[in-house]
Order: C-alpha cells, then sequence, then structure tokens
C-alpha cells in the first residue's frame, strides 16, 4: 500500500524544537497574559474573555497542525445547533455559530455581514492552507474525480442565483438557499488536500463518532428528563441528526462483517442502545425509511459471503419489526409511536395518520405547488432568490423561508435550477455514488472499505431524505456530507488504484 505525505504544516515547531520543553511553558505564559488583557478589555466578562480564548485557541491550534484545525471545525459544526429543536429553545447549543455575523450586537448596523462564524472558521482553514504552500511547506495538491462536472454544477448554481436576484429576487433567501451547498462543493475539493493518510482519516472518524454521540447523550438525558412524555415534542435533537447516526450503524455494521478490531467499532457497540433509542424516537419517519435503503445499497455492495451474514442479522430484526407494527399499529403510547410513525408515513386518512396527517398534506400542496412553478420555466428555472407559486394556498409555518424553500428538496431544485441543473445535479451525483461502490469492491484494507461503504451510503441517504425533508439547505449536512465525499480522492489513493501523476507537488521544503 503506499503512503501519501502529508506535512500538516507546523509553524512553531522549528522555531521551538532545540529548546526542550520550552514550548508549553510558552504557550502558557501567552494564555495568561491574554486571559488578563481581555478581561481588562471586556470590563470583567467571563463569557467574553472565554470567547476570545477559545477563538485563540483554534487559530493557534490550525497555524500549528491544520488537520487538528479541521477536525476541530468538523467537530464544532456536527456538535452544534444550527436550529434549536422544536419544544426545547431554552436549551440550544451553538446556534450562534451558524447566525450572520448582523445578528450579533456588534455588528447589527453593518448591512453587510452576512457570513457566519461558522463559514470564518472555514475560510480561516483555507486560508492557511493556501499560506502554507506559500511559505514552501511539503503540500500534496491532490487530484479530486469528476472535477469538471462538479464545477459545472456549481457554476450553474451561481448563474441561477444570478438569474434569480436579476429577476427581483430576495438576496438574502438566496444566499441561504445556496450557501449549504456551496459548503458541500468546498469541501468536496478541500477536503483531499488536508486528509491524505489512513491516521487522518482515523483521526476524522473518532472526531465525528464523539461528536456525533454528544448529541446521542443530548437525547437521551432530553427522553430521561421528559419521562417518555414527549407531548407536542417531534424531535429531540437537530432534524438532521438521526441520518448521521444512521450512516454510525451502517459503519459499525461493515467494522463488524470485515473483523476489524479497533476502539472505535468498541465505543460504537458500547453506545449502540443509547443510539437506536435515541434515533427511533427523534420520530424522523423518512430517516427510517432511509435506512432501510441504506441496508438495500450495503447488501448491494457486500460479496455474497457478507450478504449471507448480514442477512441472518437483518431477516430476524424484520420479522420481529413486522410483529411489534401488527401488535401496535392501533396503541397511540409511547411504545407504540414508531408504528405510529410508520403508520403515518403510509395511510392518506386522517384518523390513522393522526396530527402528521396535516405535516403530509401540507407536503403534498407543496409538490403541487412546485410542479406548477416549473411551467413557468422549464430550461433553466425562476432562479434562487424567488418565491415558487402557491396557487394553493400553505398554512404559516415557523420558517422565515417557507415560501422560498419546501420540504421536497429534490423538487426544489429542477424549479429553481431549471432541467439543466437538475441533469447536472443527478449526472455529479451519481458519478460519486458509481464511483464510490467501484473502488469499495477494489480495496483490500478492511478498515477503509467500511469508511468507503459508509460514504455510499451517506450520499444515497441524504438524497432520499432530501425528497422529503429539506436537507440540502442545512449546513451540517452539506458539511457532513461534503467531508465524506471529500475522502474519496485519498481512498482511491491510499487503496493504490491512483496513479503518482494525481499527486502534484507544491512547496519547496
Amino acid at each position: 500500500m503506499r503512503t501519501i505525505y502529508t506535512d500538516s504544516g507546523n509553524f512553531f515547531q522549528r522555531v521551538f524544537s532545540s529548546h526542550g520543553n520550552i514550548l508549553p511553558l510558552f504557550f502558557l505564559s501567552v494564555a495568561s497574559f491574554l486571559t488578563a488583557l481581555i478581561l481588562t478589555l471586556t470590563g470583567g466578562s467571563i463569557i467574553s474573555a472565554l470567547l476570545i480564548l477559545v477563538i485563540a485557541t483554534v487559530i493557534i491550534i490550525t497555524c500549528y497542525r491544520i488537520d487538528w484545525g479541521f477536525f476541530l471545525f468538523v467537530g464544532a459544526v456536527l456538535a452544534f445547533d444550527q436550529f434549536p429543536p422544536r419544544g426545547y429553545d431554552t436549551t440550544i447549543i451553538g446556534v450562534e455559530y451558524f447566525e450572520n455575523l448582523k445578528a450579533f450586537n456588534l455588528f447589527s448596523s453593518i448591512d453587510a455581514a452576512v457570513a457566519t462564524p461558522m463559514e470564518l472558521h472555514l475560510f480561516f482553514l483555507i486560508f492557511v492552507w493556501i499560506l502554507l504552500i506559500s511559505l514552501g511547506k511539503k503540500v500534496y495538491l491532490q487530484k479530486v474525480d469528476f472535477w469538471f462536472l462538479a464545477f459545472l454544477f456549481f457554476l450553474w448554481l451561481v448563474l441561477a442565483a444570478m438569474y434569480g436576484v436579476g429577476k427581483g429576487g430576495d438576496f438574502l433567501p438566496a444566499l441561504w438557499e445556496l450557501r449549504a451547498l456551496f459548503y458541500l462543493g468546498i469541501l468536496y475539493f478541500f477536503v483531499p488536500q488536508i486528509i491524505q493518510s489512513k491516521e487522518q482519516i482515523y483521526q476524522l472518524m473518532w472526531v465525528i463518532i464523539a461528536a456525533i454521540s454528544f448529541k446521542v447523550f443530548i437525547g437521551i438525558v432530553r427522553v430521561l428528563g421528559i419521562g417518555f412524555d414527549f407531548g407536542y415534542r417531534t424531535e429531540l435533537t437537530n432534524h438532521e441528526d438521526p441520518l448521521f447516526f444512521g450512516s454510525l450503524f451502517i459503519f459499525l455494521f461493515c467494522l463488524i462483517l470485515y473483523h476489524v478490531k479497533n476502539k472505535q467499532k468498541s465505543f460504537l457497540l458500547l453506545t449502540m442502545v443509547p443510539t437506536i433509542v435515541v434515533f427511533i424516537f427523534a420520530q424522523r419517519r423518512i430517516t427510517y425509511g432511509a435506512f432501510g435503503v441504506a441496508n438495500i445499497v450495503l447488501m448491494t455492495l457486500l460479496p455474497w459471503e457478507k450478504k449471507k451474514i448480514l442477512l441472518r442479522v437483518i431477516l430476524p430484526v424484520l420479522v420481529v419489526f413486522g410483529l411489534y407494527l401488527g401488535i401496535f399499529w392501533d396503541n397511540a403510547g409511547v411504545i407504540g409511536l414508531p408504528a405510529q410513525l410508520v403508520k403515518s408515513a403510509f395511510s392518506s386518512d386522517q384518523k390513522n395518520a393522526g396530527e402528521r396527517y396535516y405535516s403530509n398534506l401540507y407536503r403534498e400542496f407543496e409538490n403541487f405547488n412546485l410542479s406548477q412553478t416549473i411551467k413557468r420555466s422549464p430550461l433553466i428555472g425562476i432562479g434562487f432568490g424567488n418565491k415558487y407559486d402557491q396557487p394553493l394556498s400553505l398554512v404559516d409555518i415557523p420558517f422565515s423561508l417557507r415560501d422560498y424553500i419546501p420540504h421536497n428538496e429534490i423538487f426544489w431544485l429542477i424549479v429553481k435550477m431549471g432541467m439543466v441543473g437538475f441533469l447536472l445535479f443527478w449526472l455529479f451525483f451519481d458519478l460519486l455514488v458509481t464511483h464510490a461502490a467501484s473502488l469499495f469492491t477494489k480495496m483490500d484494507d478492511p478498515y477503509l472499505k467500511a469508511m468507503c461503504a459508509t460514504i455510499v451510503v451517506a450520499i444515497t441517504g441524504q438524497v432520499i431524505v432530501s425528497y422529503y425533508d429539506l436537507q440540502l439547505t442545512y449546513n451540517r449536512n452539506m458539511v457532513y456530507l461534503g467531508v465524506l465525499i471529500g475522502l474519496l480522492p485519498t481512498l482511491k489513493a491510499l487503496s493504490g488504484k491512483s496513479p503518482a501523476t494525481e499527486q502534484i507537488y507544491l512547496g519547496n521544503s
């Protein structure tokens, strides 16, 4: 197996390499001085001081090791909340990380302050990477597959935004429609330049596992806190978290199937039961379906001997689940909640679907409205920043972009981008899935195979969920997916399937 050399970038190591343990002492002294200075400047505000120190720490770590800085970025995105879960407005964790700067008092008078702390964090990582190159560090520019098709897709997004705003659309809604998809594109190109070894992939997965497990812990605390009395609550953690839980299940399945023995498998086995509990009681119906499809997709990837092992697990589970549905189909209690969710997904009758009937009906109205809107401009779409037509009036919901972004974000794409953009979207995603699946069959390393299978499932799961539950415009979804698909060039290189010409050496040290 060929190892890719990577120098993550260390601005301080050479300076202090000849001075023993002076480096920790230096940082401790600087931190003490900065703490005193910040407390003085902020009038003794502990929160402001801690925030500034956290930012300073992130900057220092990123400059010291850019891959560590990248891990901090991924961990923050997955651990924080983009939106407060419904019913838990008083327990918001890190929502400010995803807010426009103008939402803060300091920048409230600046109309152009539409960047978010998360975006500034990402841009800082890219800035440091470029700085490393300019300073002559050992950096390899790793080739990205299908880069031209990706470029065309994201270029069409820009053109659709310019067209939409030029037709009288609103800039800020257009920005919120597009920003998450651009995180996907940036990370697709950027991740292979940072993560270039198996050790880094292993470390990155620890960050992902830790952040998602943190959300599981929050979910368990909330379940216990409400005593399984969900009332009006339809979420335990963020809307999108169950999709992430499902990808960890697939990763664990693959580690078991390929007899990988490491601490990640042990940890996931220990946390599997609480993760399943939160996954079920998060009440995301489409995620149940996406997880079912994920197992089918995984089955198609596996060789026959592995298929048989997986079937021995899945078939008894399906039998038990079928019996459960039959027993609790009409039981509205807590134990019957999953059965009621499944029932509501397949029933158009108000009596059977319960309160979910209105959710289903709302989505049907949205889909009809989208189908009528596309008639206005089927080839190039109506552009971002413009409201879609509503021949069927929609009820008010607590979502400020209701008239711009529907639940069905697959139909939304063709409305906003037309058939041209829709074709580019499907070509890009289909090629990614095909490429990852092909790579999976050619890889020998069991751990890397597990990673590759997780990526295939993550792509298909994201498309399925986005058809029903508006997650192409969620920042956390697109960052997570962008990180995973960005690993494909590294997996290809580590498997020995990538020729040396696909790596361009930059720098002279």
